[in-house]
C-alpha cells in the first residue's frame, strides 16, 4: 500500500537520501558524472531543499509501507497552472504505478485550488519522456535553458484535466 504525505522541513534528509540513490540511474546515460554531481549540490543539499519548501515549492513523499521510495515537488506557477518541479521514485519503483500516482496526487492537488492544468520540464533524453506522453501531457515547447554553464535541453509539458 502506498501514502503520498506532506513534506516538512525536517524531512529534507529522506529526500536528499533518496535524490542520491535516483539521479545516477535516471541521468548517467543523459548527462556527465560533473553534472550530475553540480546538480546534485546545487538543488539538492538538504539546505537547498529545505530552501525550496520554505519560498516556493510542497514537497510530498511516497511511502510503501515503512520505506520512502520516491518524493515529487509541486509549484503554483499561474493563476492556471501548477508545476510539477521534480518527481523522482526509486529505480525498482518504477513501472509499478507510482509515477500515475504521483501525477493523480499532483492532478487532486491542483483541482482542489481550482487549477486544470499541470506543467512539468523533462529532459529531451529522459525515458521519463514516454511515461508522462501516456499520461496525457503534451509538449508545448522545446526549450535549451542556460543554467550554470550547462545546457537543459527540455521539453515544457502540459496536461490539460
Amino acid at each position: 500500500m502506498f501514502h503520498v504525505t506532506k513534506a516538512t522541513a525536517d524531512q529534507a534528509q529522506i529526500i536528499h537520501d533518496l535524490v542520491h540513490q535516483i539521479y545516477y540511474p535516471t541521468y548517467k546515460d543523459i548527462l556527465t558524472k560533473e553534472q550530475i554531481d553540480f546538480m546534485l549540490d546545487k538543488s539538492y543539499t538538504i539546505e537547498a531543499l529545505q530552501h525550496a519548501m520554505a519560498t516556493d515549492q510542497d514537497f510530498y513523499l511516497l511511502k510503501e509501507e515503512d520505506v520512502y521510495v520516491g518524493f515529487m515537488a509541486l509549484k503554483q506557477a499561474t493563476d492556471t497552472i501548477v508545476r510539477i518541479e521534480k518527481l523522482y521514485l526509486l529505480p525498482e519503483m518504477q513501472g509499478k504505478g507510482c509515477g500515475k500516482l504521483l501525477i493523480n496526487y499532483a492532478q487532486d492537488m491542483a483541482l482542489s485550488i481550482g487549477k486544470h492544468r499541470l506543467e512539468l520540464n523533462v529532459n529531451r533524453g529522459n525515458k521519463a519522456y514516454n511515461f508522462y506522453l501516456k499520461q496525457g501531457f503534451k509538449v508545448i515547447q522545446e526549450i535549451d535553458i542556460p543554467y550554470y554553464g550547462y545546457i537543459l535541453d527540455d521539453y515544457v509539458m502540459q496536461q490539460v484535466f
